[in-house]
């Protein structure tokens, strides 16, 4: 079996499911190039737990955990199927190595997951499976979760991580304020982070990225970032999905870690639009 890439997702604002703009866009192409996987495996910051855990249900729900938005939004659904027996693997193997992980049989995807799910596999017709992120996790012990997660995409499971660029709730804008120069100033750092393959600038970045801090007040957006990347082979080539900045301080952009359909790199946004 094809390794398969990793890939971090920025999942914005759940308005993005009905409003997809170029980053829906640009997932939709890349899923249309992704060999279909046996499997998702989504990290979200919105299920954060004591420990780690990971949803085991054979029909996991489409959890609507939000409030004040457009009432479409509500009755959206993403019915993938779960895979208990999968899940069950996972988390022995996580177990075995020193990441201790319990069965959730009873909890609903968040919308990091269904949110850009709907846009890179509309049809939901591949299995996923959430796992969480555990309190107080920092960077460096999410790299080496990813690195845990590593075989999986060996086993025909996509790892990704979703989560947000930037993520600055103080100082939303309006949907299509320009971006702000602070923003703009932390995202190219990660993305020149990214494309060169920097491991030690990608899991320092909250160290070492300009505006860091106002980018990101808290961390559990970012960590996903390095949970994929940790994931990735190593020397995984690298691509950009650029995806705009929403509210002026909410990037969209998004990575892929490794090879396409084919082994044939994802090497620019244009190229998954042919």
């Amino acid at each position: 079996m094809t390794a398969l890439p990793t890939l971090f997702l920025s999942h914005g604002a759940p308005t993005y499911a009905l409003q997809p703009g170029d980053a829906g866009a640009q997932l939709a192409a890349l899923g249309a190039r992704l060999p279909r996987p046996r499997a998702l495996l989504v990290v979200s910051p919105h299920w954060m737990t004591r420990g780690l855990a990971i949803t085991a249900a054979a029909q996991p729900g489409t959890l609507h955990d939000f409030g004040g938005f457009p009432a479409p939004l509500y009755a959206l659904q993403y019915p993938a199927p779960g895979q208990p027996a999968l899940a069950a693997a996972i988390a022995a193997q996580l177990t075995a190595a020193d990441w201790p992980v319990a069965l959730d049989e009873q909890r609903p995807r968040d919308h990091g997951v269904w949110v850009p799910l709907l846009h890179l596999l509309p049809a939901a017709d591949v299995p996923v499976l959430q796992l969480s992120m555990p309190q107080g996790l920092g960077p460096d012990a999410a790299w080496a979760l990813g690195q845990a997660l590593r075989p999986w995409s060996d086993e025909g499971v996509l790892v990704i991580g979703s989560g947000s660029l930037t993520h600055n709730l103080y100082e939303l804008g309006p949907p299509d304020a320009p971006a702000a120069a602070h923003a703009q100033a932390f995202v190219e750092w990660v993305r020149a982070a990214v494309l060169a393959g920097d491991d030690d600038a990608l899991v320092h970045t909250l160290q070492r990225a300009p505006q860091a801090a106002r980018a990101h007040p808290t961390i559990e957006h970012f960590l996903p970032l390095l949970v994929a990347a940790g994931a990735a082979r190593p020397g995984a080539p690298a691509a950009v999905l650029p995806g705009g900045m929403r509210h002026g301080v909410l990037s969209m952009e998004s990575y892929v870690f490794g090879a396409l359909a084919g082994g044939q790199p994802c090497d620019a946004p244009a190229a998954l639009a042919q």
